[in-house]
């Protein structure tokens, strides 16, 4: 794969005629009433609609796949690894829930936190609408996500809600998640109701960014749904594979934490007068976080 593509009609493209190697046209488009296969139902299809499942296990594969080779030289440069599915009970990552993609400093898919330096979880989909031709096997763009009934990746409300509910109990299972940054990678917009929402959860640390890796969703560049960022870049949505790059090697380089806590106002000023005592801001925050999480059993 060429990584200095970001996600594109061209690789939804790749996905269908690679995945239609194994899979049956049925498995992936939708069949209209006069014969047609379409990715999604387009906004003006008034004829009998169903439902179809069987396409979310083969684009989840593709995807986390393209994920960790689009990663890899990012991981690399960070003297680390991508690794799919990874298992870390400590944190709340078990066989049935993974990480979708982690960049971690050994290859193994089980993994100790401290070998986990960040989280990726996909939450991708197909964006275009396509349309299969079964005489000759080829799939065209019929449009984009505006042309079609879909919800695509992060415009919906579920993927959200799902990706902030795992991206939770990570960091409420342990402590020793605190350090790894969790990003989630989707190739589409958020809604507008999210905005505030993205923000605050980069604000509070529980979620580093949304980030878009598609940086042309729509067909028409200047569409108002097309957005860069956020107010306060809880959202991101990358141009180039560079400002993708600069975006997780810094998360990957400056060492952070997360905290969280409810204390009175007496208890929070005895532990600020307490780290105050310190020489450094280094040892301040370390004895803050200690007394903050109760770590010396008082």
């Amino acid at each position: 794969m060429n990584i200095s593509k970001l996600w594109n009609k061209d690789v939804e493209k790749e996905f269908f005629t690679k995945t239609l190697e194994v899979a049956t046209p049925e498995q992936l488009f939708y069949v209209t009433e006069n014969g047609r296969y379409l990715a999604y139902w387009p906004k003006n299809y008034k004829g009998t609609k169903t439902t179809l499942q069987s396409r979310n296990a083969f684009i989840g594969s593709f995807t986390e796949k393209w994920t960790k080779e689009l990663l890899e030289e990012i991981a690399e440069e960070a003297g680390a690894f991508t690794v799919q599915s990874v298992i870390c009970e400590d944190i709340g990552l078990s066989a049935r829930s993974p990480a979708d993609v982690a960049i971690c400093k050994t290859k193994q898919q089980d993994q100790r936190p401290e070998n986990i330096l960040m989280i990726i979880e996909v939450k991708m989909s197909i964006v275009w609408n396509w349309e299969y031709n079964p005489s000759t096997g080829k799939v065209k763009s019929i449009g984009d996500y505006t042309t079609h009934q879909g919800n695509p990746g992060l415009l919906r409300s579920d993927t959200m809600l799902k990706a902030i509910g795992k991206s939770i109990n990570i960091r409420v299972s342990s402590f020793k998640s605190a350090k790894i940054p969790i990003v989630i990678l989707g190739n589409t917009p958020i809604t507008e109701s999210y905005y505030e929402k993205v923000d605050h959860l980069k604000k509070t640390g529980i979620i580093q960014g949304f980030y878009s890796v598609n940086p042309q969703p729509l067909d028409d560049p200047t569409h108002k749904n097309n957005i860069k960022t956020t107010p306060k870049r809880g959202f991101l949505r990358f141009g180039s594979y560079e400002e993708l790059r600069q975006e997780l090697i810094n998360l990957l380089s400056e060492e952070r934490e997360f905290f969280s806590g409810m204390k009175t106002k007496k208890e929070l000023g005895k532990i600020i007068e307490i780290a105050n005592r310190e020489h450094t801001y280094e040892k301040k925050a370390e004895v803050f976080l200690k007394l903050l999480r109760n770590e010396n059993g008082k």
